[in-house]
């Protein structure tokens, strides 16, 4: 019993230092491309100097790393059993009784643990610096400021709003002001406002027409508001405050990529999308994705483990290291097919988020079991 666990402990820090550093060799090349890249769409740019660029490069490093860990484990994995199988430490230790379900232990629980801290940890530290990131992208390399650059200028909102109805809802829409153009004691302001009251089928209520809507906390302070009622005469003009669950950062995160929304962030941020009846499957999708990371990592430690313990002795280990890099590629195409169709609703989106992990596990198990067990 010590024989094994010092066994599997020992194939375990082995199979976490390759992979540590395949990690590190990957990441630093995918950011080396990003930040030429960055260059290359920087070089017509006055104000986008090799400083900012490196910033932009540096802040998308934590997602570049979450972006390709499964394929670390992978490339990492294979190399490290590879050199053991080599060794003929692994086959010494399979002919003196140690069943590879044993010594696999180790790399396993270091592969679910990774999973686990990016998905816990490094997650929250990538959406926040990615965020930071496409704002900088936004405002130097792409001239654009957010939100206000929307398609004809005009930002439309949705909110739930049970002020005439129970279960109603509120549409506003207006032209979004500028962070240089906002008055002193604004975080957030529409000009041009047009706000819709609706109930749960639809039906019109009112109809609110302002030249300007203030956010504050909790609620729309709306100036000079006409109200135009379903059966009467617009009423004069007056001072509204029209309650709201919105905030300046939520309406941002929004129209974001989910990638730059915290893993403990996106239960919180799904149900308000959906209580303003915004569709919130992207948010759904990654964050299930998030959740099966830890079981991705795991079918490919397994993967790995099925594709590199063959002995040298019998030949073909260049194919065999082939094969297990192609089954990979092949899982990671499977998981981006599955999710687009999660996206486009064809699929549910717990299945499109954990069927590649799961299937993938599942196929790496059975073709340890066929070599291990005949």
């Amino acid at each position: 019993m010590t024989f094994a666990r010092t066994l599997m402990m020992y194939v375990a820090r082995r199979f976490a230092l390759m992979t540590g550093a395949m990690l590190a060799a990957l990441a630093g090349l995918v950011a080396l491309f990003d930040l030429i890249e960055l260059l290359r769409r920087a070089a017509t740019r006055q104000d986008a100097t090799f400083a900012l660029v490196s910033q932009i490069a540096a802040l998308r490093l934590p997602f570049v790393a979450m972006q390709i860990l499964p394929f670390a484990i992978l490339l990492g994995g294979i190399v490290a059993f590879w050199r053991l199988t080599r060794s003929s430490e692994l086959v010494v230790a399979r002919a003196a009784g140690v069943s590879a379900w044993g010594f696999l232990a180790g790399p396993v629980g270091v592969a679910v643990m990774l999973g686990v801290v990016a998905t816990a940890a490094i997650s929250p530290l990538s959406s926040a610096m990615l965020a930071r990131a496409e704002r900088l992208d936004s405002q130097f390399l792409r001239n654009t400021s957010g939100i206000s650059a929307l398609a004809g200028g005009r930002l439309w909102l949705r909110q739930a709003d049970a002020g005439l109805d129970p279960r109603g809802v509120a549409i506003l829409s207006g032209r979004p002001v500028g962070p240089r153009d906002l008055r002193p004691g604004e975080a957030f302001r529409l000009d041009d406002v047009s706000l819709w009251r609706l109930s749960a089928d639809d039906r019109p209520l009112a109809r609110i027409e302002a030249p300007s809507a203030v956010m504050a906390p909790g609620r729309w302070v709306i100036s000079d508001a006409v109200v135009f009622g379903a059966d009467r005469l617009p009423a004069p003009a007056e001072r509204l405050e029209f309650p709201t669950d919105l905030t300046p950062a939520r309406i941002q995160d929004s129209f974001a990529s989910p990638d730059t929304l915290s893993f403990w962030a996106l239960p919180d941020f799904i149900q308000v999308l959906e209580q303003a009846g915004f569709s919130a499957v992207r948010h759904r999708l990654h964050f299930q994705s998030l959740l099966a990371l830890p079981l991705l990592a795991a079918a490919m430690a397994l993967l790995a483990a099925g594709f590199s313990m063959r002995s040298s002795r019998r030949g073909g280990v260049a194919q065999m290291i082939g094969g297990g890099v192609a089954a990979g590629f092949a899982l990671f195409v499977v998981d981006k097919i599955t999710g687009e169709f999660g996206e486009a609703g064809t699929l549910p989106v717990v299945f499109a988020a954990w069927a590649p992990a799961g299937a993938g596990f599942l196929l790496a198990t059975a073709l340890l079991l066929h070599l291990e067990d005949g």
